[in-house]
């Protein structure tokens, strides 16, 4: 079977997880900005920044969303495979 893949075909679910990935970093980035004044002393900043840290769990969702699909699509084609 893995003599018929395409090495760029694009599997089930692995949108969800690109698209999770890049969520996952852009809350991992505003994580970094939202902490950084405190270590900084300066003024924090508003409560939005705050709400968009929360993308790092929103990201790690879709993610998590995109492996169960592949997962699930593996096991379809292993079981019609099998019969």
């Amino acid at each position: 079977m893995r003599d018929k893949t395409q090495p760029n075909s694009a599997e089930p679910g692995d949108r969800l997880i690109r698209a999770g990935a890049i969520v996952f970093f852009a809350g991992a980035v505003a994580t970094l900005v939202t902490v950084a004044p405190l270590f900084l002393g300066t003024t924090p900043f508003p409560t939005y920044m705050f709400v968009l840290s929360m993308l790092m769990g929103v990201g790690f969702l879709v993610a998590g969303a995109g492996v169960l699909q592949s997962v699930a699509a593996g096991r379809r084609r292993a079981r019609e495979a099998r019969l």
